[in-house]
């Protein structure tokens, strides 16, 4: 948690991995979890391959200024998400890393990582890559609790693409199930 009670998260990879859709799915969640909650974003020109990130907060009391500024929670999906924000995260934060993805964690880092292959687990075991996004926020979701597994799921039942609900909720599930959770 950090001011106001408010947890700071930041999500971040390159451009096509879904980012921006995995911090708007998890602001969802939380306003269903009856938190308040703000989402913004942040890619590159070049969308597909240029940096993206994704910054959400979530808080018991009104938001006042709505941008991240300590996250207490990251995920990174790429080794240049990782650093080019990890030096922001709160030395008492949790880091979650695609761990096919992301290669070096700085040795100095205070912050508890939690490493998983969500890339590899979205092409290999699911046969979609596109849904790393998904496995990579049922994981984030488990390990912190920031939001409840009911809200998840209707958040990612209701947001992605029509048609593609059921592969993004077993992508999810898969996730937790990584996280130690049975789904």
């Amino acid at each position: 948690m950090t001011r106001d009670d408010a947890t700071e998260v930041r999500i971040a990879g390159f451009g096509g991995q879904g980012v921006v859709l995995a911090g708007v799915l998890l602001g969802t969640a939380a306003l269903a979890d009856g938190l308040f909650a703000v989402q913004s974003q942040s890619y590159g020109a070049e969308a597909r391959g240029g940096a993206a990130r994704s910054e959400v907060i979530l808080s018991r009391v009104p938001i006042l200024y709505p941008e991240v500024t300590s996250p207490c929670l990251m995920a990174a999906m790429s080794q240049a998400a990782l650093d080019r924000y990890v030096a922001d995260l709160r030395p008492d934060g949790v880091l979650v890393v695609d761990a096919e993805l992301v290669t070096r964690v700085p040795p100095h880092l205070e912050a508890r990582t939690r490493r998983a292959a969500f890339t590899h687990v979205a092409g290999q075991e699911l046969g979609k890559p596109v849904v790393a996004n998904m496995v990579m926020l049922g994981f984030l979701a488990t390990v912190t609790q920031v939001v409840s597994w009911s809200s998840l799921e209707g958040a990612v039942a209701a947001g992605v693409p029509r048609g593609t609900e059921g592969l993004n909720l077993k992508a999810v599930a898969r996730g937790r199930q990584l996280a130690g959770v049975d789904a």
